[in-house]
């Protein structure tokens, strides 16, 4: 066959579309994915069907491929020919791996596909997977930011059209999965994979997640939920470390924003946790795989195993004591792919099954599904082609070298679009009035100190590709344009002098270069304070998977840095490029502003350059809780009673800003509260609207949030919970009218005896600002009978706003 990318379809002397032979039916288009798989499945012997169940990861030995945890422990020495013959379910990050040219990793792909098709009886080819967890993780990819500033954003329908972008990226190459989003609800903010998270509110993480398989999934992408279910739940917010949760914590904050994902977003995978609860690891919980998402919620794709999290039965969690055993109880419990590679579902799965100790039922359970998702894709059809779009019209006789550079996934459209998001989600914190700063008279002398002053990286959270992959390969450029914050000021403030200095470094003990730094900050203006993070991956960066934090108190001396600088008397605007929030000491009532930018992406520094000139408004909320002390974790606004401060602890986790908040550079009136309905049935609805009015006198964002609090219940619930949020951008001087609908079934949680209740009972529904800013609190009644609810209640509160003509 020809390189050609309008190569005709995959035939093989094996294929039974060769030489005129009839149609198979599961080659048939006409009959659905199920019978299709179905058709096939009963042509294929064990082996043949073992093969579509896992993955290889080519490359993954290289050097500078150390990328996922035990990585390099679960080597196996297999090769693409002794498996090959068989068939391959998945093929792991062709892309993500190590610096590859997009449209060179596009023909490599391509010729892959075609050689694990022509190897196998049936002619199937594999599901290339790719993590896209902040933008497709290849290189020279767009780097949007981290899902920590989608929850920033608020705003669904910007995160959906993000993740159509990706997905499009993704699917011109050969990509059919990405690896996200996450869905694991922030409670320890000490946990390295915060800046993986959109928040700490299962209402926020359920909405956004959605809006962005939606996105996804648009494209034809196979999206996967993940980490089903807890990860993030861990004990002193350690990676990989054990959950202690109970079943209402988990039932209430884990798993509703996976469930909302499941009934609205269409998603086609899931991904399970590497974490044990109660003793019980994600990866064999069959009343977690099975029971709950299959049987209860309806969900019908696959289940993946997260990177060697079937082995870790064995290795790490020690529950089984062969790798065939873990393989079998994985598959008991309904885990359908192993990722990334091959360790428990080869050899040791054959042996078990030949032994009787594992039922051949349930590899043919796993098999339909993987299969059945495959031909959704398009892979099991007569006329299917590995040729991807980009490579489409490509000349048939050319070198690889000469497609180098043909193919861009960092478009103007993309870096656009990354713009926008990253300057929905910077978060003003504080502000005296020393912002914005004046573009037209800007201060005569700007200081920019701090380590994030000159990084190029400072915006990029861990999974970025140039983090992830490329900080192994320092001699490979960055294959994307990253202006460090100092180059951004510059652009942006072209009349004035900027003197820069490190200070410090991010997490380095040394202070000799507090001297320059407090001596440039003397004669300034304005101090621009650049702290925060440095992305990475297990140590290697003070933010990111398996970089968890003892405390939240800056990195390094930074905190150090900051308060010298207080100390100058010279206004400090404190610019926070980090993956998680940090107490930040006396500045929090000091500073003269706080911009806070959760790992903002490509675009990340010219964003906030545009929020400090005024350029931009800023319009971001916090999605995770900033602490006031660094020690006082685990920290969350959803807590109960006993969760804040309290006269019989010394340790007061009241945060310095709370969820939900944000500043912007106008005013707004909330007035004109009314409730239509106060009182309502345990199956009924209430209906309140207010008032919100620009009352400055520039355009701005305000973010009605609308919290539920429970006065008294028959288990102990949050103080409130955010049950529905709607963004408004308003002119000077406009309003609008805000009104929702709050069905009863938003105040359910999970009874004494283990299902889903709403209680008769009065309740606050509170308008605010944030959720330590109640602006309008409407008091309620619910009537009737106790009611049980279940997967099938509403989620949603609906908003209508209609525009009111100025005053």
């Amino acid at each position: 066959m020809t390189e050609n990318a309008a190569a005709e379809p995959h035939t093989d002397a094996k294929d039974p579309l060769r030489a005129g032979a009839p149609l198979p039916a599961w080659r048939d288009p006409a009959l659905s994915p199920e019978a299709r798989a179905d058709a096939l499945l009963r042509e294929m012997t064990l082996r043949e069907k073992i093969a579509q169940l896992f993955g290889v990861w080519v490359g993954a030995s290289d050097e500078g491929a150390d990328v996922a945890p035990h990585q390099h422990d679960m080597e196996e020495p297999v090769t693409l020919d002794e498996l090959l013959p068989h068939g391959l379910g998945q093929l792991t990050r062709p892309f993500g791996t190590v610096p590859v040219d997009p449209a060179v990793g596009a023909v490599s792909l391509m010729r892959t596909q075609r050689r694990i098709a022509a190897a196998n009886r049936f002619g199937i080819p594999a599901v290339a997977h790719e993590e896209c967890l902040a933008g497709f993780a290849a290189w020279g990819a767009t780097a949007y930011p981290v899902p920590l500033s989608w929850g920033a954003t608020f705003d669904p329908a910007l995160v959906r059209e993000m993740a159509a972008a990706i997905g499009r990226d993704m699917r011109a190459v050969g990509v059919h999965q990405g690896l996200a989003p996450v869905l694991d609800v922030v409670r320890d903010a000490r946990w390295g994979r915060v800046e993986e998270t959109i928040g700490e509110d299962p209402y926020l993480v359920g909405t956004i997640a959605t809006a962005y398989v939606q996105g996804l999934e648009s494209t034809g992408v196979v999206a996967t939920l993940k980490h089903f279910a807890g990860y993030s739940a861990s004990r002193a917010g350690r990676n990989l470390a054990p959950v202690g949760m109970g079943p209402r914590e988990q039932a209430d904050v884990i798993l509703p924003p996976f469930e909302m994902a499941v009934r609205e977003s269409g998603v086609r995978s899931v991904m399970h946790a590497y974490t044990d609860t109660d003793g019980i690891p994600s990866a064999a919980d069959d009343r977690l795989l099975t029971r709950l998402l299959r049987d209860t919620w309806g969900f019908s794709g696959t289940v993946v195993a997260d990177y060697f999290g079937i082995a870790f039965l064995k290795t790490l969690h020690a529950v089984a004591g062969t790798f065939g055993e873990a393989a079998g109880a994985a598959l008991a419990a309904g885990v359908d792919v192993e990722l990334p590679t091959v360790k428990t579902f080869g050899e040791p799965l054959l042996e078990s099954i030949a032994q009787g100790r594992v039922p051949e039922a349930l590899v043919d359970r796993a098999v339909r599904r993987v299969l059945t998702q495959k031909a959704q894709l398009g892979l099991l059809d007569p006329d299917w082609s590995p040729v991807p779009e980009a490579l489409r019209g490509a000349d048939p006789a050319a070198a690889v070298d000469t497609l180098r550079g043909t193919v861009d996934l960092d478009p103007p459209h993309n870096r656009s679009l990354a713009r926008r998001i990253a300057e929905r989600a910077v978060v003003l914190l504080r502000n005296d009035g020393t912002l914005p700063l004046d573009r037209g008279a800007p201060p005569r002398r700007i200081a920019l100190i701090g380590p994030n002053a000159e990084t190029p990286t400072a915006v990029l959270g861990c999974y970025a590709f140039p983090v992830h992959v490329g900080g192994q390969h320092p001699g490979v450029p960055l294959g994307i344009e990253l202006p460090t914050l100092r180059e951004a000021l510059e652009a942006e403030f072209p009349g004035g002098r900027l003197d820069v200095a490190p200070g410090s470094g991010i997490d380095a003990p040394g202070t000799e270069g507090f001297a320059e730094a407090v001596a440039l900050a003397r004669g300034a203006d304005v101090v621009v304070a650049a702290l925060g993070d440095r992305a990475g991956l297990f140590g290697r960066g003070t933010s990111g998977e398996g970089c968890d934090a003892p405390s939240l108190s800056l990195p390094g001396v930074q905190q150090q840095l900051l308060d010298a600088l207080l100390d100058t008397g010279t206004p400090v605007v404190v610019v926070l490029l980090a993956g998680r929030p940090y107490a930040l000491g006396r500045a929090a009532t000091e500073a003269a502003a706080i911009v806070q930018s959760f790992f903002p992406g490509e675009a990340g520094t010219a964003a906030v350059a545009s929020v400090l000139s005024g350029r931009t408004a800023p319009s971001g909320r916090l999605p995770v809780s900033v602490p006031r002390h660094p020690g006082a974790q685990p920290s969350t606004y959803l807590a109960a009673r006993l969760g804040h401060a309290s006269e019989v602890s010394s340790i007061d986790p009241t945060p310095a800003f709370g969820f939900g908040h944000g500043l912007t550079y106008t005013t707004f009136e909330w007035d004109d509260l009314v409730v239509e309905d106060g009182e309502a049935a345990t199956d009924g609805e209430f209906r309140l609207a207010c008032t919100v009015r620009n009352t400055g006198g520039r355009a701005g964002g305000e973010l009605v949030q609308l919290y539920l609090h429970d006065p008294v219940a028959s288990v102990v619930q949050p103080l409130q919970r955010l049950i529905g949020y709607v963004r408004l951008d308003l002119a000077a001087g406009q309003a609008a009218r805000v009104r929702a609908t709050v069905p009863a079934d938003l105040a359910s949680f999970t009874g004494r005896h283990g299902t889903r209740i709403v209680e008769p009972g009065e309740l606050e529904l509170r308008f605010s600002a944030s959720s330590t800013d109640p602006r309008l609190t409407a008091r309620v009644a619910l009537t009737g009978p106790v009611r049980q609810v279940d997967h099938r209640r509403r989620l949603h509160a609906e908003f209508t706003v209609t525009p009111l003509p100025p005053r």
